[in-house]
């Protein structure tokens, strides 16, 4: 079969296919023919090198989708033929995160699913909703499942407002969520034809960061200065004192991404405002069944900006790393 791998950690040029055995399933264990898979920012980390817990060579991408077309001794959880994606982590079934869970992450701390066929434990994978194509359910595990997590363990209720801040997989799904939940919607881009977009998609304020580099003074005008009720905060240090300034007193913010930086953070918004900072790494096996149950039933549709053939993993990549996109990058099998 073919795969992807990362050979050296110099970049995503280090990504090269390569000829490998056709893997087999063992005891409690299924083959997928991957059919699609999407990216996220960690990728990019992770052709640097710079992902905690990596070994090399290493087959990276942690969000695939594909057919079940064998099955080891034992499995009863899927038959071959059911339409699966993998988990973003093969342990964490329910429950807290444990430090055994981490290092059970796709395309990181082990082989992921930028391949022809992978072999995954069946406790390790979801069935598709109907109503998606693999493009579409291979978009779910990690940016879905990700803001599925941060509103939900937020509590975020009807009539409640939440800020979103840019137009990547995980805000565009907070803004499909946050629709669902009848939530009232802020959200940030630095290009009007992105804000628009999401707009369309039922954003119900816009703000453009560049138009308002304070854009948490304009979160308080839009606000009645109360502030929201949460933030999904993707951007790190670099935007995590305005989401802070941007919270009411009381508020939440998830904290997601780190794709403005990592560095010094002011803690006095959070003593005096009293706010709830929760890291947010994914989501178990749990969640991401219930985001499916919830996705069916309001047959949510992923907002997919561009699919590339799989022969340009490498431009997807790039596409990626210019962040150009809106929504989720599919790389088709």
């Amino acid at each position: 079969m073919k795969a992807y791998q990362i050979q050296t950690a110099s970049g995503i040029d280090a990504l090269t296919i390569a000829e490998l055995p056709d893997p087999q399933p063992g005891a409690g264990q299924i083959l997928i023919n991957v059919r699609a898979t999407s990216l996220n920012y960690r990728d990019t980390v992770v052709v640097q090198g710079l992902y905690p817990g990596q070994t090399l060579p290493l087959i990276p991408i942690s969000d695939g989708a594909g057919e079940v077309v064998a099955i080891g001794e034992g499995v009863t959880r899927v038959k071959v033929g059911d339409r699966v994606a993998g988990c973003f982590f093969q342990t964490w079934f329910s429950g807290r995160l444990t430090r055994q869970n981490t290092v059970s992450a796709l395309g990181g701390a082990i082989d992921g699913m930028l391949a022809d066929y992978v072999v995954l434990d069946q406790d390790g994978v979801v069935k598709l909703p109907d109503h998606l194509s693999y493009e579409e359910g291979a978009t779910l595990p990690c940016a879905a499942v990700t803001a599925w997590h941060a509103l939900t363990r937020g509590g975020l209720t009807a009539g409640e407002t939440v800020l979103l801040l840019g137009t990547g997989g995980v805000s565009i799904f907070a803004l499909q969520f946050a629709k669902v939940f009848g939530a009232k919607i802020i959200i940030t881009s630095s290009s009007d034809e992105k804000l628009n977009r999401a707009k369309a998609l039922g954003a119900h304020e816009t703000i453009n960061y560049k138009t308002y580099p304070d854009w948490e003074k304009k979160v308080y005008e839009l606000t009645q200065r109360e502030g929201v009720d949460q933030v999904i905060e993707v951007g790190g240090s670099g935007t995590l004192e305005k989401s802070l300034r941007s919270v009411r007193v009381g508020g939440q913010v998830s904290l997601i991404g780190i794709l403005a930086g990592a560095g010094e953070v002011n803690h006095t918004q959070i003593l005096m405002k009293s706010i709830d900072v929760q890291g947010i790494y994914v989501g178990s096996r749990d969640m991401f069944e219930a985001m499916n149950a919830a996705i069916a039933l309001h047959q949510i549709k992923p907002v997919v900006d561009r699919v590339f053939p799989f022969s340009e993993a490498k431009a997807a990549y790039r596409h990626m790393q210019s962040g150009a996109h809106f929504g989720k990058i599919v790389i088709q099998h």
